[in-house]
C-alpha cells in the first residue's frame, strides 16, 4: 500500500468518525426549547403525519429541527460571522457592522406608507367628536401628539460602512405626519445634535438607550409645554453591563462586549403601576429580574401587556396621557410619569378592544400620545388594531 493509499484511508476514517460522533452527539444532547444568543424559541422535532408527509412539510420541519439542534450550533455560527467579516463583508443578516464597535438595523423602504397614515388618520377622527364634547364639559381640548423616532441608521449614519446608501427613514416620517393630519412631534433634530455625545442607541439592539429616550421626552415637553425635568435632578442606576440585544442575535458575533443600561428615577414621584392585564400591582416601572435574562430590556415596564396603568399621586398636574406604543416608548414612561396624575399606556398587538373606544369611555384623558419606531412602523401589527 503507498502512502497516498494510507493518507487517504486515515482521512475518510476521521471524517467518517467525525460525522460518527456528530451524529451520536445530536441524539445523545440534550435538547434546548430556546435559544439565549437568538432570543427565539428552537424548532420542535415535528409528528409524523400522512399530509404533512405528501406536502413536504415533515421534511422541512426536520430539517429545521436538525438545523436548530446541531451540535456546537452557536460556534459555527459565530465561525461563520468571523469567517466573513474577516472576508470584509459589512452587512450581515440584515446588519451593518459600523464604526465605534456598532451593529447597526438596516432600514428597508417603506411599503405600507399611505396605509399606515390612513390608520392614523381615521384614528384621529374618531377622537374628534370626543374632542368637542371633552371641551365643552371640562374646558380643555385632548391634544393629539405623533412622534415617529429614527433608528440608529439615521443618526448614526456616518458610522455606516463606506459607500453604504440607505433610504431616509425620516422622508418617509415626513409623508406620514403630513397624510395622518397629526400635529408631529420630531426629534430627530434633537438626537442629531447630541449624537457624538453619550450613547442614544445600544450598539447590540434596534432600541434607543434612556440617554436617547431622555432626548425624545425632553422634545415632547417642549411640544406639549411642561419644563423637563433635568437629568440631574433624577437617581441614575446602571442595572447591567451585559446586555447583548436583538441586533447581536441576528449576527452571530458572539464575541461582542455587551451594553450597560442606565435606569433614571425620579425621587419626587410616588407611582402606583397596575398591569391591567394580568392584575399585577407595583410602585416601579422597572422589573429588575430582566437583568439576569438575555432579553434585558424588558425590565423597561416588565416587558409586554396590553394595557398599564401608571398613577402618579405627586404629579404636577391632573393631566391624564394615553400613550399608544411599541416598545421604544417603554424607556420614555419614566420621564413622562412626572408630569401625568395617570398614563395608561397600550400595546395593540395584544390590546384587541382598540384605544380610541377607551378613550372615549375615560373623559379625563387630556393627552393622547403615538410613538413608534421608524423600522417597525411599517411591519408593526399593533398601529393596524389602534381604533
Amino acid at each position: 500500500m503507498t502512502n497516498a493509499q494510507r493518507i487517504r484511508r486515515v482521512t475518510v476514517g476521521l471524517l467518517a468518525g467525525m460525522i460518527l460522533a456528530l451524529a451520536i452527539g445530536f441524539f445523545a444532547a440534550n435538547k434546548q426549547d430556546f435559544s439565549e444568543n437568538e432570543n427565539r424559541y428552537l424548532a420542535k422535532l415535528p409528528s409524523p403525519g400522512w399530509e404533512d408527509i405528501k406536502s413536504g412539510a415533515y421534511m422541512q420541519g426536520l430539517s429545521d429541527y436538525a438545523s436548530d439542534h446541531f451540535l456546537f450550533r452557536d460556534f459555527f455560527i459565530g465561525l461563520k460571522t468571523k469567517a466573513e467579516t474577516a472576508l470584509g463583508r459589512k452587512k450581515i443578516n440584515g446588519v451593518y457592522i459600523a464604526g465605534d464597535g456598532y451593529l447597526i438595523e438596516a432600514y428597508k423602504s417603506a411599503e405600507n406608507t399611505e396605509r399606515i397614515a390612513g390608520i392614523l388618520k381615521s384614528f384621529a377622527q374618531e377622537l374628534e367628536g370626543q374632542e368637542a364634547e371633552t371641551q365643552e364639559a371640562e374646558g380643555q381640548e385632548p391634544r393629539i401628539r405623533l412622534m415617529l423616532v429614527p433608528t440608529a441608521v439615521y443618526v448614526y449614519e456616518d458610522r455606516l460602512p463606506a459607500h453604504v446608501q440607505t433610504k431616509n427613514q425620516m422622508e418617509t416620517a415626513e409623508a406620514v405626519y403630513r397624510a395622518a393630519g397629526i400635529v408631529p412631534i420630531d426629534c430627530s433634530q434633537a438626537l442629531l445634535e447630541q449624537k457624538n455625545g453619550e450613547p442614544l442607541y445600544y450598539r447590540t439592539d434596534h432600541h434607543w438607550t434612556t440617554r436617547g429616550a431622555y432626548e425624545g421626552y425632553r422634545v415632547f415637553c417642549e411640544n406639549m409645554g411642561f419644563e423637563a425635568v433635568p437629568l440631574a435632578e433624577m437617581a441614575a442606576e446602571t442595572v447591567t453591563e451585559d446586555f447583548r440585544g436583538t441586533i447581536y442575535s441576528k449576527t452571530g458575533d458572539y464575541s461582542r462586549k455587551g451594553d450597560s443600561i442606565t435606569i433614571y428615577t425620579n425621587p419626587a414621584d410616588r407611582l402606583t403601576v397596575s398591569y391591567l392585564d394580568t392584575g399585577e400591582v407595583t410602585d416601579s416601572l422597572y422589573n429588575l429580574e430582566y437583568t439576569e435574562k438575555k432579553d434585558k430590556y424588558s425590565l423597561f415596564l416588565d416587558n409586554l401587556h396590553s394595557l398599564i396603568e401608571i398613577t402618579n399621586e405627586t404629579a404636577g398636574s391632573d393631566r391624564e396621557l394615553a400613550l399608544i406604543k411599541d416598545s421604544y416608548a417603554n424607556s420614555m414612561v419614566p420621564f413622562l410619569a412626572h408630569h401625568y396624575k395617570k398614563i395608561y399606556v397600550f400595546d395593540t398587538r395584544y390590546y384587541k378592544q382598540g384605544p380610541s373606544s377607551f378613550i372615549k369611555e375615560h373623559p379625563g384623558i387630556t393627552d393622547v400620545l403615538i410613538l413608534y419606531n421608524m423600522n417597525t412602523l411599517d411591519s408593526d401589527l399593533g398601529i393596524r388594531g389602534i381604533y
